[in-house]
């Protein structure tokens, strides 16, 4: 059966650009899906008009045009393909999705994009993708292929750079590996450099019990990525072990996942294992972009381009209360495991970060703020990189989903 690539875009003011995609697209033995997200009228026939996404949010295109307001369209628009994109693939319109446009194009786009199912192609071309793209492609799996020049007519490096992007999707959508891994139980796993021993020695514990274990770096990406995948149903259970992130969200580090960091599992009911990894740190970028409201504190040079800070004890006690609230939301059994001896590599007796003092506010303001009786609390009297801890924290998840039939 012949595959399907949906190319959405203004196919008013960029309808040259759109014609070029779909002929090439279509000469590479594929079928078009043609989604119009421009204000006006399209000057390219399409198969969804401009008029359905308004309508899938309950707006009029017409009124919307006759404001001639570009903020209010460009939200209006952006919300209606997000509501429509994943309908439309779900009813098997198309397997895989084209665009192309500049910072309102791509702004206009990738929510829809983001609402499609991870594995299915996304490609967007656009002259924003050589920055930060983590506002456009968030958790998703958006491949972004840098325009190089403006998205603005056709010109030796713009037909170039279309070309290679047809080819890119016609490849992801075309071709099937027919090798099929062994459809295990997903354990979401969080890890940063300072706890990889640790999350190693789970991850082979897991694998062995029949679990497949998806590492994300605790990195706020990561984080994100990890909470939106537990939020859509993929995970069966959680090793949350790494919870840095909340450090860099309390002191502005740059590395922060955001304020619903370690809501998905508690509120979806998944069984999870939670722990302190690496909240003795801050990350920063170099040395020069440490706020000077820093000066003076105990830093680490991890390499040139990051910065670690260490938490102090007012500090730790902040996060331990933080984390007890979101642990607090719990609707399933949960434990939470205490490495007594540090929280980090660089946590230890010698080690610069290490820290008693400050890992017994945290561990104290966990266990008086805790009030759920589904969380279990449990010490342990090692590092949390020391086999007995990475052992402790897997068996106790094992048990969990157990309890769960998984």
């Amino acid at each position: 059966m012949m595959k399907t690539v949906a190319i959405a875009g203004t196919f008013d003011s960029k309808s040259v650009e759109f014609a070029y995609l779909q002929e090439l697209i279509q000469s590479l033995g594929l079928q078009t899906f043609m989604i119009h997200t421009g204000v006006f009228e399209p000057k390219l026939a399409a198969d969804v008009s401009n008029e359905d996404i308004a309508k899938a949010v309950g707006a009029n295109i017409k009124e919307i045009a006759a404001r001639k307001d570009r903020a209010l369209a460009t939200d209006v628009l952006s919300r209606g393909l997000e509501k429509l994109l994943p309908r439309l693939y779900a009813a098997g319109k198309f397997d895989g999705i084209l665009s192309c446009g500049g910072s309102g194009g791509t702004a206009l786009v990738t929510p829809g994009m983001r609402a499609l199912p991870v594995g299915v192609p996304k490609v967007m071309v656009s002259t924003v993708a050589a920055g930060d793209v983590s506002v456009y492609v968030g958790t998703s799996d958006i491949f972004m292929y840098p325009s190089i020049v403006d998205v603005a007519g056709l010109n030796s490096i713009s037909t170039k750079i279309f070309t290679n992007a047809a080819l890119a999707i016609a490849g992801m959508v075309k071709f099937e590996v027919d090798k099929v891994l062994e459809k295990k139980p997903l354990i979401a796993a969080s890890m940063f450099g300072v706890t990889t021993p640790c999350v190693d020695q789970a991850r082979e514990y897991l694998e062995q019990r029949g679990y497949e274990v998806l590492i994300f770096h605790a990195t706020g990406t990561g984080g994100k990525a990890m909470e939106g995948l537990i939020k859509d149903g993929y995970i069966a259970g959680v090793f949350d072990i790494t919870t840095t992130e909340w450090a860099d969200e309390l002191m502005g580090g740059n590395m922060a996942a955001g304020e619903t960091r370690l809501d998905a599992a508690a509120l979806n009911r998944i069984p999870q294992v939670v722990s302190v990894g690496a909240l003795d740190m801050v990350n920063f970028g170099p040395v020069a972009t440490v706020p000077a409201k820093y000066k003076g504190r105990n830093f680490y040079q991890h390499n040139p381009t990051v910065t670690l800070m260490r938490t102090t004890v007012d500090e730790n006690r902040q996060l331990g209360l933080m984390i007890a609230e979101k642990l607090n939301q719990c609707q399933a059994k949960a434990a939470l495991l205490l490495p007594l001896k540090g929280v980090s590599m660089i946590d230890a007796p010698g080690q610069p970060f290490y820290g008693p003092e400050e890992a017994a506010a945290l561990f104290a303001a966990l266990k008086e703020n805790i009030t759920n009786p589904l969380v279990e609390i449990i010490e342990v009297d090692a590092n949390i990189n020391d086999p007995v801890f990475s052992t402790a924290a897997a068996q106790k998840l094992v048990e969990l989903l157990s309890e769960k039939n998984i």
